[in-house]
């Protein structure tokens, strides 16, 4: 008697806990947070401060919508896994998230299998919505490409004939290197890149490599390392003077995730992406810093905008569908038009890339820390390729 009615409770938990699900429309989201904290933080706390905001005003659907969220590990084994755990286990409608471009490529291959909506919030290699572009798969964030064309014009006009380049060798260093090689020779046929070092992401041995760079003399150096690396390559190209009379260009450098940790040690003058917080004062940014810094007693980073948008993506592309059926949530995410903290975005039909842009400036000291200065926003529209090339990069549906 006393067994049946243990079973009995649980059968009835199991079953309130089923209907409890189904009152919610769950979303899975999977990331490596223990891998990148850096950024991955302030991108957690953007979603969260997005999803309360969503409950706040009656969800999707009329219903609350839950994130599920995972750490995949970094690795992308892992990430397939906890993809397949989500879809199958968490019975979540669809997928968002990811960091690494080997990663967001892996899930992207998953939701082609699984024919399952996944919005890549952050890797940046060009292939996600090119080479190996799939219906299901929509990138926010502006791809290598997009950020490195961003810096070419400037790049274009430096008197510089001899380059070196430095990246971290997985998919989204070699991305952003190949997509400045041939960017810049379309402007420039006289250049010519005289020296390539690319470490192992995480790995740099920074005193090797700027010896390296600093034998082949070059003009001027395009980098697109991060993180740590950044750090000490930033600390022995200053101790060696490899910067000295050298113009620089380093995707990602102006994020506060990788240029507060420079300090004083700041490299002024280098031309760089990012993301100048506390300058950009329009409305809707200001409404969104103000928020953020409420909720969280801190400042917002540019994963906090990415989280953000995240999540803004998908509760517009759940709102024009009018379902959470995936088919026609791919549908509505073709062409899907929507309002960031940091401007107006449009998930392209033709490729599934958003046109989110990019701040671009100069670094500088003040106060003993590194800022952006003498910045302009780059709408990320006016720097993609033409549509018959992108065409002839992208697989057919």
């Amino acid at each position: 008697m006393k067994k049946t009615l243990l079973l009995l409770a649980a059968t009835a938990a199991l079953a309130a806990g089923g209907a409890a699900a189904q009152d919610k429309i769950r979303v899975g989201e999977l990331n490596s947070y223990k891998n990148f904290p850096a950024f991955l933080e302030p991108y957690r706390k953007g979603w969260q401060l997005a999803l309360d905001e969503l409950n706040a005003a009656g969800g999707l659907l009329g219903k609350q919508v839950e994130i599920v969220s995972r750490d995949d590990n970094g690795t992308t084994g892992d990430a397939v896994r906890v993809a397949e755990e989500l879809v199958t286990r968490e019975k979540v409608a669809f997928l968002v998230g990811t960091f690494p471009s080997n990663i967001g490529l892996a899930v992207a291959d998953f939701a082609k299998q699984k024919k399952v909506l996944f919005i890549a919030a952050e890797p940046l290699t060009d292939k996600i919505v090119w080479d190996q572009g799939n219906r299901y798969t929509f990138r926010l964030r502006p791809s290598t490409y997009m950020q490195t064309a961003m810096l070419v014009p400037d790049a274009a006009k430096m008197p510089a004939k001899r380059w070196a380049i430095v990246y971290p060798n997985y998919e989204y260093g070699q991305s952003a290197t190949a997509a400045f090689k041939k960017l810049l020779k379309a402007q420039r046929p006289d250049v010519e890149f005289v020296a390539e070092q690319a470490p192992p992401l995480g790995r740099i041995e920074a005193g090797a490599v700027v010896e390296a760079l600093e034998q082949a003399k070059p003009d001027a150096i395009f980098s697109s390392l991060f993180g740590p690396d950044l750090q000490k390559f930033v600390r022995e190209g200053n101790t060696r003077g490899l910067f000295k009379n050298r113009g620089v260009l380093n995707l990602l450098a102006g994020e506060p995730e990788y240029l507060d940790p420079l300090k004083d040690e700041t490299p002024a003058g280098w031309l760089v992406t990012g993301y100048p917080w506390e300058q950009i004062n329009t409305p809707e940014h200001s409404a969104f810093r103000d928020a953020y810094q409420k909720k969280w007693n801190d400042y917002p980073r540019l994963g906090s905008i990415v989280g953000y948008a995240t999540v803004q993506s998908f509760a517009a592309a759940v709102k024009k569908a009018g379902t959470i059926d995936n088919e026609k949530l791919v549908a509505a995410m073709k062409g899907l038009e929507l309002a960031t903290p940091i401007g107006k975005i449009t998930y392209r039909a033709l490729d599934h890339q958003s046109t989110m842009g990019a701040y671009v400036g100069k670094l500088a000291l003040k106060d003993g820390k590194g800022v952006m200065v003498d910045w302009s926003f780059a709408d990320g529209a006016k720097f993609l390729p033409p549509d018959a090339e992108v065409m002839a990069l992208r697989p057919k549906e």
